[in-house]
């Protein structure tokens, strides 16, 4: 038999679908296509009306130009234990451990040491703030599982990327396990096989079936340094029997209202109950019960051929518009729209592992319902409830929340993880609702209200069953009025003062096809902003909150730009708000993807309380062509991990001429986790 040739590889055309050559904020076209198939150059899903916040919006914006107006002078000058135990995420008792640790602590704390802010560059490299450092704790490619060969570009295959550490890491999470030991649980959000493949050298069914496999998630076993802060990962892997790697082949487990619904159904899976994979995972969260929940992003693009005229409206709202997709179903059927209509109805879920348990069936729970989740984020209420906050990351979407119906059980044993895992398969989901105070008292703020969208049992959504709301929950929240928001991402309580805090990240179409009102403030936003927001009486069980703006992000010369009040002359500009994060301080740390101000991405300390609420210092920046993702602060703040996702993912890069060879040991980019600290 004749060995298939290598075909040449296809570069992607470097003009938006109908329209002239231009940029998506500072992302390249490339990662446009490749991280969620240029949604910015399809129809916006949300053609609905809802959600302009009413309000004096005009009197805000003007009056706090002229009360900021001083302040922009010299603004030019601003351009020069391990985690947290997760039980402390609980309300009460959360807060008063977390500033126990933090006041047992007399150095290397990220939290209160003060540094120089990193100036805005372009280098390919990461850069830390002075008296910092960073190691690579693991690259694309590495061995994860044993039996995995040792990494070569040019010799890739289906089964080693099945054991080797997948592409594109996102959302980092840390286990702690034994000793100086924990488990490090990473997303592989999407591929570019421009980078990731020499051309000529493989079919494009192999470059299909690789990248396939370079999706879904790693866990990892790392290990403690010797300098404080720096850990490294365990490479004999006889002594890391919890790794894992969950790729398209892994088995999920339905949960939920929905599972069996004939929705979900397809001719491999007939009882509606099984998932082989997760697709374009991108952040996540460490649950108060010590598994870790990953959010299933922007799967639409992964689907070709024809869409089911039956589908129609469903496949709209959530971007599915089919042609060529990724071409998947040329190697695997499912993803082939007339052949399995239903199969996209099965992505789109926030997805449970439990990292210490390699043989555990991973979970997709469809009652947090089905949208592009950017992540999920559990605390526990007052009420024992556990409430998990989450973001629909499309211009023009909504800030969801579910509360469970039962309780959580204290404990780290087998039984209360098993108890545990069920929260999150019966109780109530919600969809948010805004309102502006109108005030014009130069602050953007106001109240805001949780609208029930079903319960494990009971649709709150005329028309529409329980089972509906869950798989087509963007249908089921346009008909109940939420406000439309600009691309919220990462959602994630605060442990210290029990606020909530969401990245929106920008909306080019704010000013146009979605009006202004409070909470989205700047016409054809490209910097983004930063939500804060109250639960009513300090329970986030409740159905009532406050908000507000803490950052306007962007230029801090910009009179629109917003810092928690603080002066505008003393901070780093800031765009493209992505991830978010606490230290046990308290101190909110962002990372940015997209940096709009022409700086390469990176990641900042803004403290939320005090005197020095809302300065944005920069703590490092990553290399050229790369975002920012998952940054943690760890081991009693004294590890920042982070993830390098991207690099080098320009317009023209290619495997041959990338525009970055950053970790620098290969003479092309591969994405790594990185963990930064103290210098020595």
């Amino acid at each position: 038999m004749t060995p298939a040739q290598p075909t040449p590889r296809t570069l992607l055309p470097l003009t938006p679908v109908g329209g002239a050559a231009r940029r998506h904020g500072s992302r390249s076209f490339a990662t446009c296509h490749y991280r969620c198939g240029s949604a910015c150059d399809m129809p916006v899903p949300n053609t609905t009306g809802n959600g302009h916040v009413q309000d004096e919006i005009a009197k805000v914006v003007g009056r706090r130009r002229v009360l900021q107006g001083a302040a922009l002078v010299g603004a030019a000058g601003a351009f020069g234990g391990l985690v947290a135990s997760p039980v402390a995420a609980a309300e009460g008792g959360g807060a008063a451990a977390a500033r126990a640790a933090a006041a047992a602590r007399t150095t290397q704390d990220l939290g209160t040491t003060p540094f120089r802010p990193v100036a805005p560059n372009t280098v390919d490299a990461v850069r830390t703030a002075p008296g910092f450092t960073h190691d690579v704790v693991i690259r694309w490619g590495d061995a994860v599982l044993r039996g995995a060969p040792k990494f070569d570009a040019r010799n890739q295959s289906p089964a080693a990327a099945e054991r080797q550490f997948g592409y594109n890491c996102d959302y980092v999470g840390l286990i702690p396990t034994t000793g100086d030991k924990a488990l490090l649980v990473v997303n592989h959000e999407y591929t570019n096989e421009e980078l990731m493949f020499p051309a000529d050298t493989y079919t494009d069914d192999e470059i299909k079936l690789i990248s396939m496999r370079n999706h879904g998630m790693s866990v990892v076993t790392v290990k403690r340094g010797l300098v404080p802060g720096s850990w490294r990962q365990v490479k004999n892997l006889r002594r890391a029997p919890q790794n894992r790697r969950i790729h398209i082949e892994t088995a999920f487990a339905l949960t939920g209202p929905a599972a069996g619904d004939d929705r979900l159904k397809t001719s491999a899976d007939p009882s509606g109950r099984r998932v082989f994979g997760t697709l374009n995972n991108c952040a996540g969260s460490t649950t108060p019960w010590g598994t870790v929940l990953s959010g299933e992003e922007n799967f639409n693009q992964y689907f070709d051929g024809v869409p089911d005229p039956s589908l129609a409206t469903e496949y709209a709202r959530y971007g599915i518009a089919g042609g060529e997709g990724r071409g998947w179903s040329g190697v695997d059927p499912r993803f082939g729209l007339g052949n399995e209509p239903n199969e996209p109805h099965r992505f789109g879920w926030v997805v449970e592992v439990d990292p210490t348990d390699p043989t555990s069936t991973p979970m997709k729970h469809t009652m947090l319902g089905r949208f592009k989740h950017e992540g999920a984020d559990v605390v526990i209420a007052r009420s024992g409830q556990a409430v998990a906050y989450m973001g629909d990351d499309e211009r023009g979407d909504y800030l969801y929340k579910f509360v469970s119906s039962g309780t959580f059980t204290p404990g780290t044993g087998r039984r209360a993880k098993r108890a545990n895992m069920r929260l999150l398969t019966e109780g109530t989901l919600y969809v948010a609702r805004l309102t502006g105070d109108g005030t014009g008292d130069g602050e953007y703020d106001g109240t805001g209200a949780w609208i029930p969208l079903c319960t494990d049992t009971e649709s709150f959504v005329e028309g529409m069953t329980v089972a509906e709301v869950l798989v087509f929950t963007r249908l089921a929240a346009d008909a109940v009025g939420p406000t439309r928001m600009d691309r919220p991402e990462d959602v994630e309580h605060n442990p210290v003062n029990g606020k909530v805090y969401a990245a929106l990240t920008n909306n080019t179409q704010r000013g146009t096809r979605f009006p202004v009102d409070e909470a989205n403030p700047v016409s054809g936003n490209r910097n983004g902003y930063v939500l804060e927001l109250t639960p009513a009486r300090g329970n986030h069980a409740v159905a009532r909150f406050t908000w507000n703006l803490l950052l306007v992000c962007g230029d801090p010369a910009s009179a629109e730009t917003y810092f928690g009040g603080f002066p505008k002359d003393d901070v780093s500009p800031i765009s493209c708000p992505d991830n978010v994060t606490f230290d046990d301080r308290g101190n909110l740390w962002v990372s940015t993807d997209g940096n709009a101000l022409g700086s390469n991405d990176g990641i900042f300390r803004v403290p939320v309380e005090g005197p020095e609420r809302g300065k944005v210092q920069q703590f490092l920046t990553v290399p050229r062509g790369s975002e920012a993702c998952g940054p943690l602060i760890a081991d009693g703040n004294r590890s920042l991990f982070f993830a390098v996702q991207h690099p080098g993912e320009d317009d023209g890069s290619t495997f041959e001429t990338p525009f970055s060879t950053w970790p620098h040991t290969n003479d092309f980019p591969r994405p790594s986790v990185c963990v930064a600290f103290q210098a020595r």
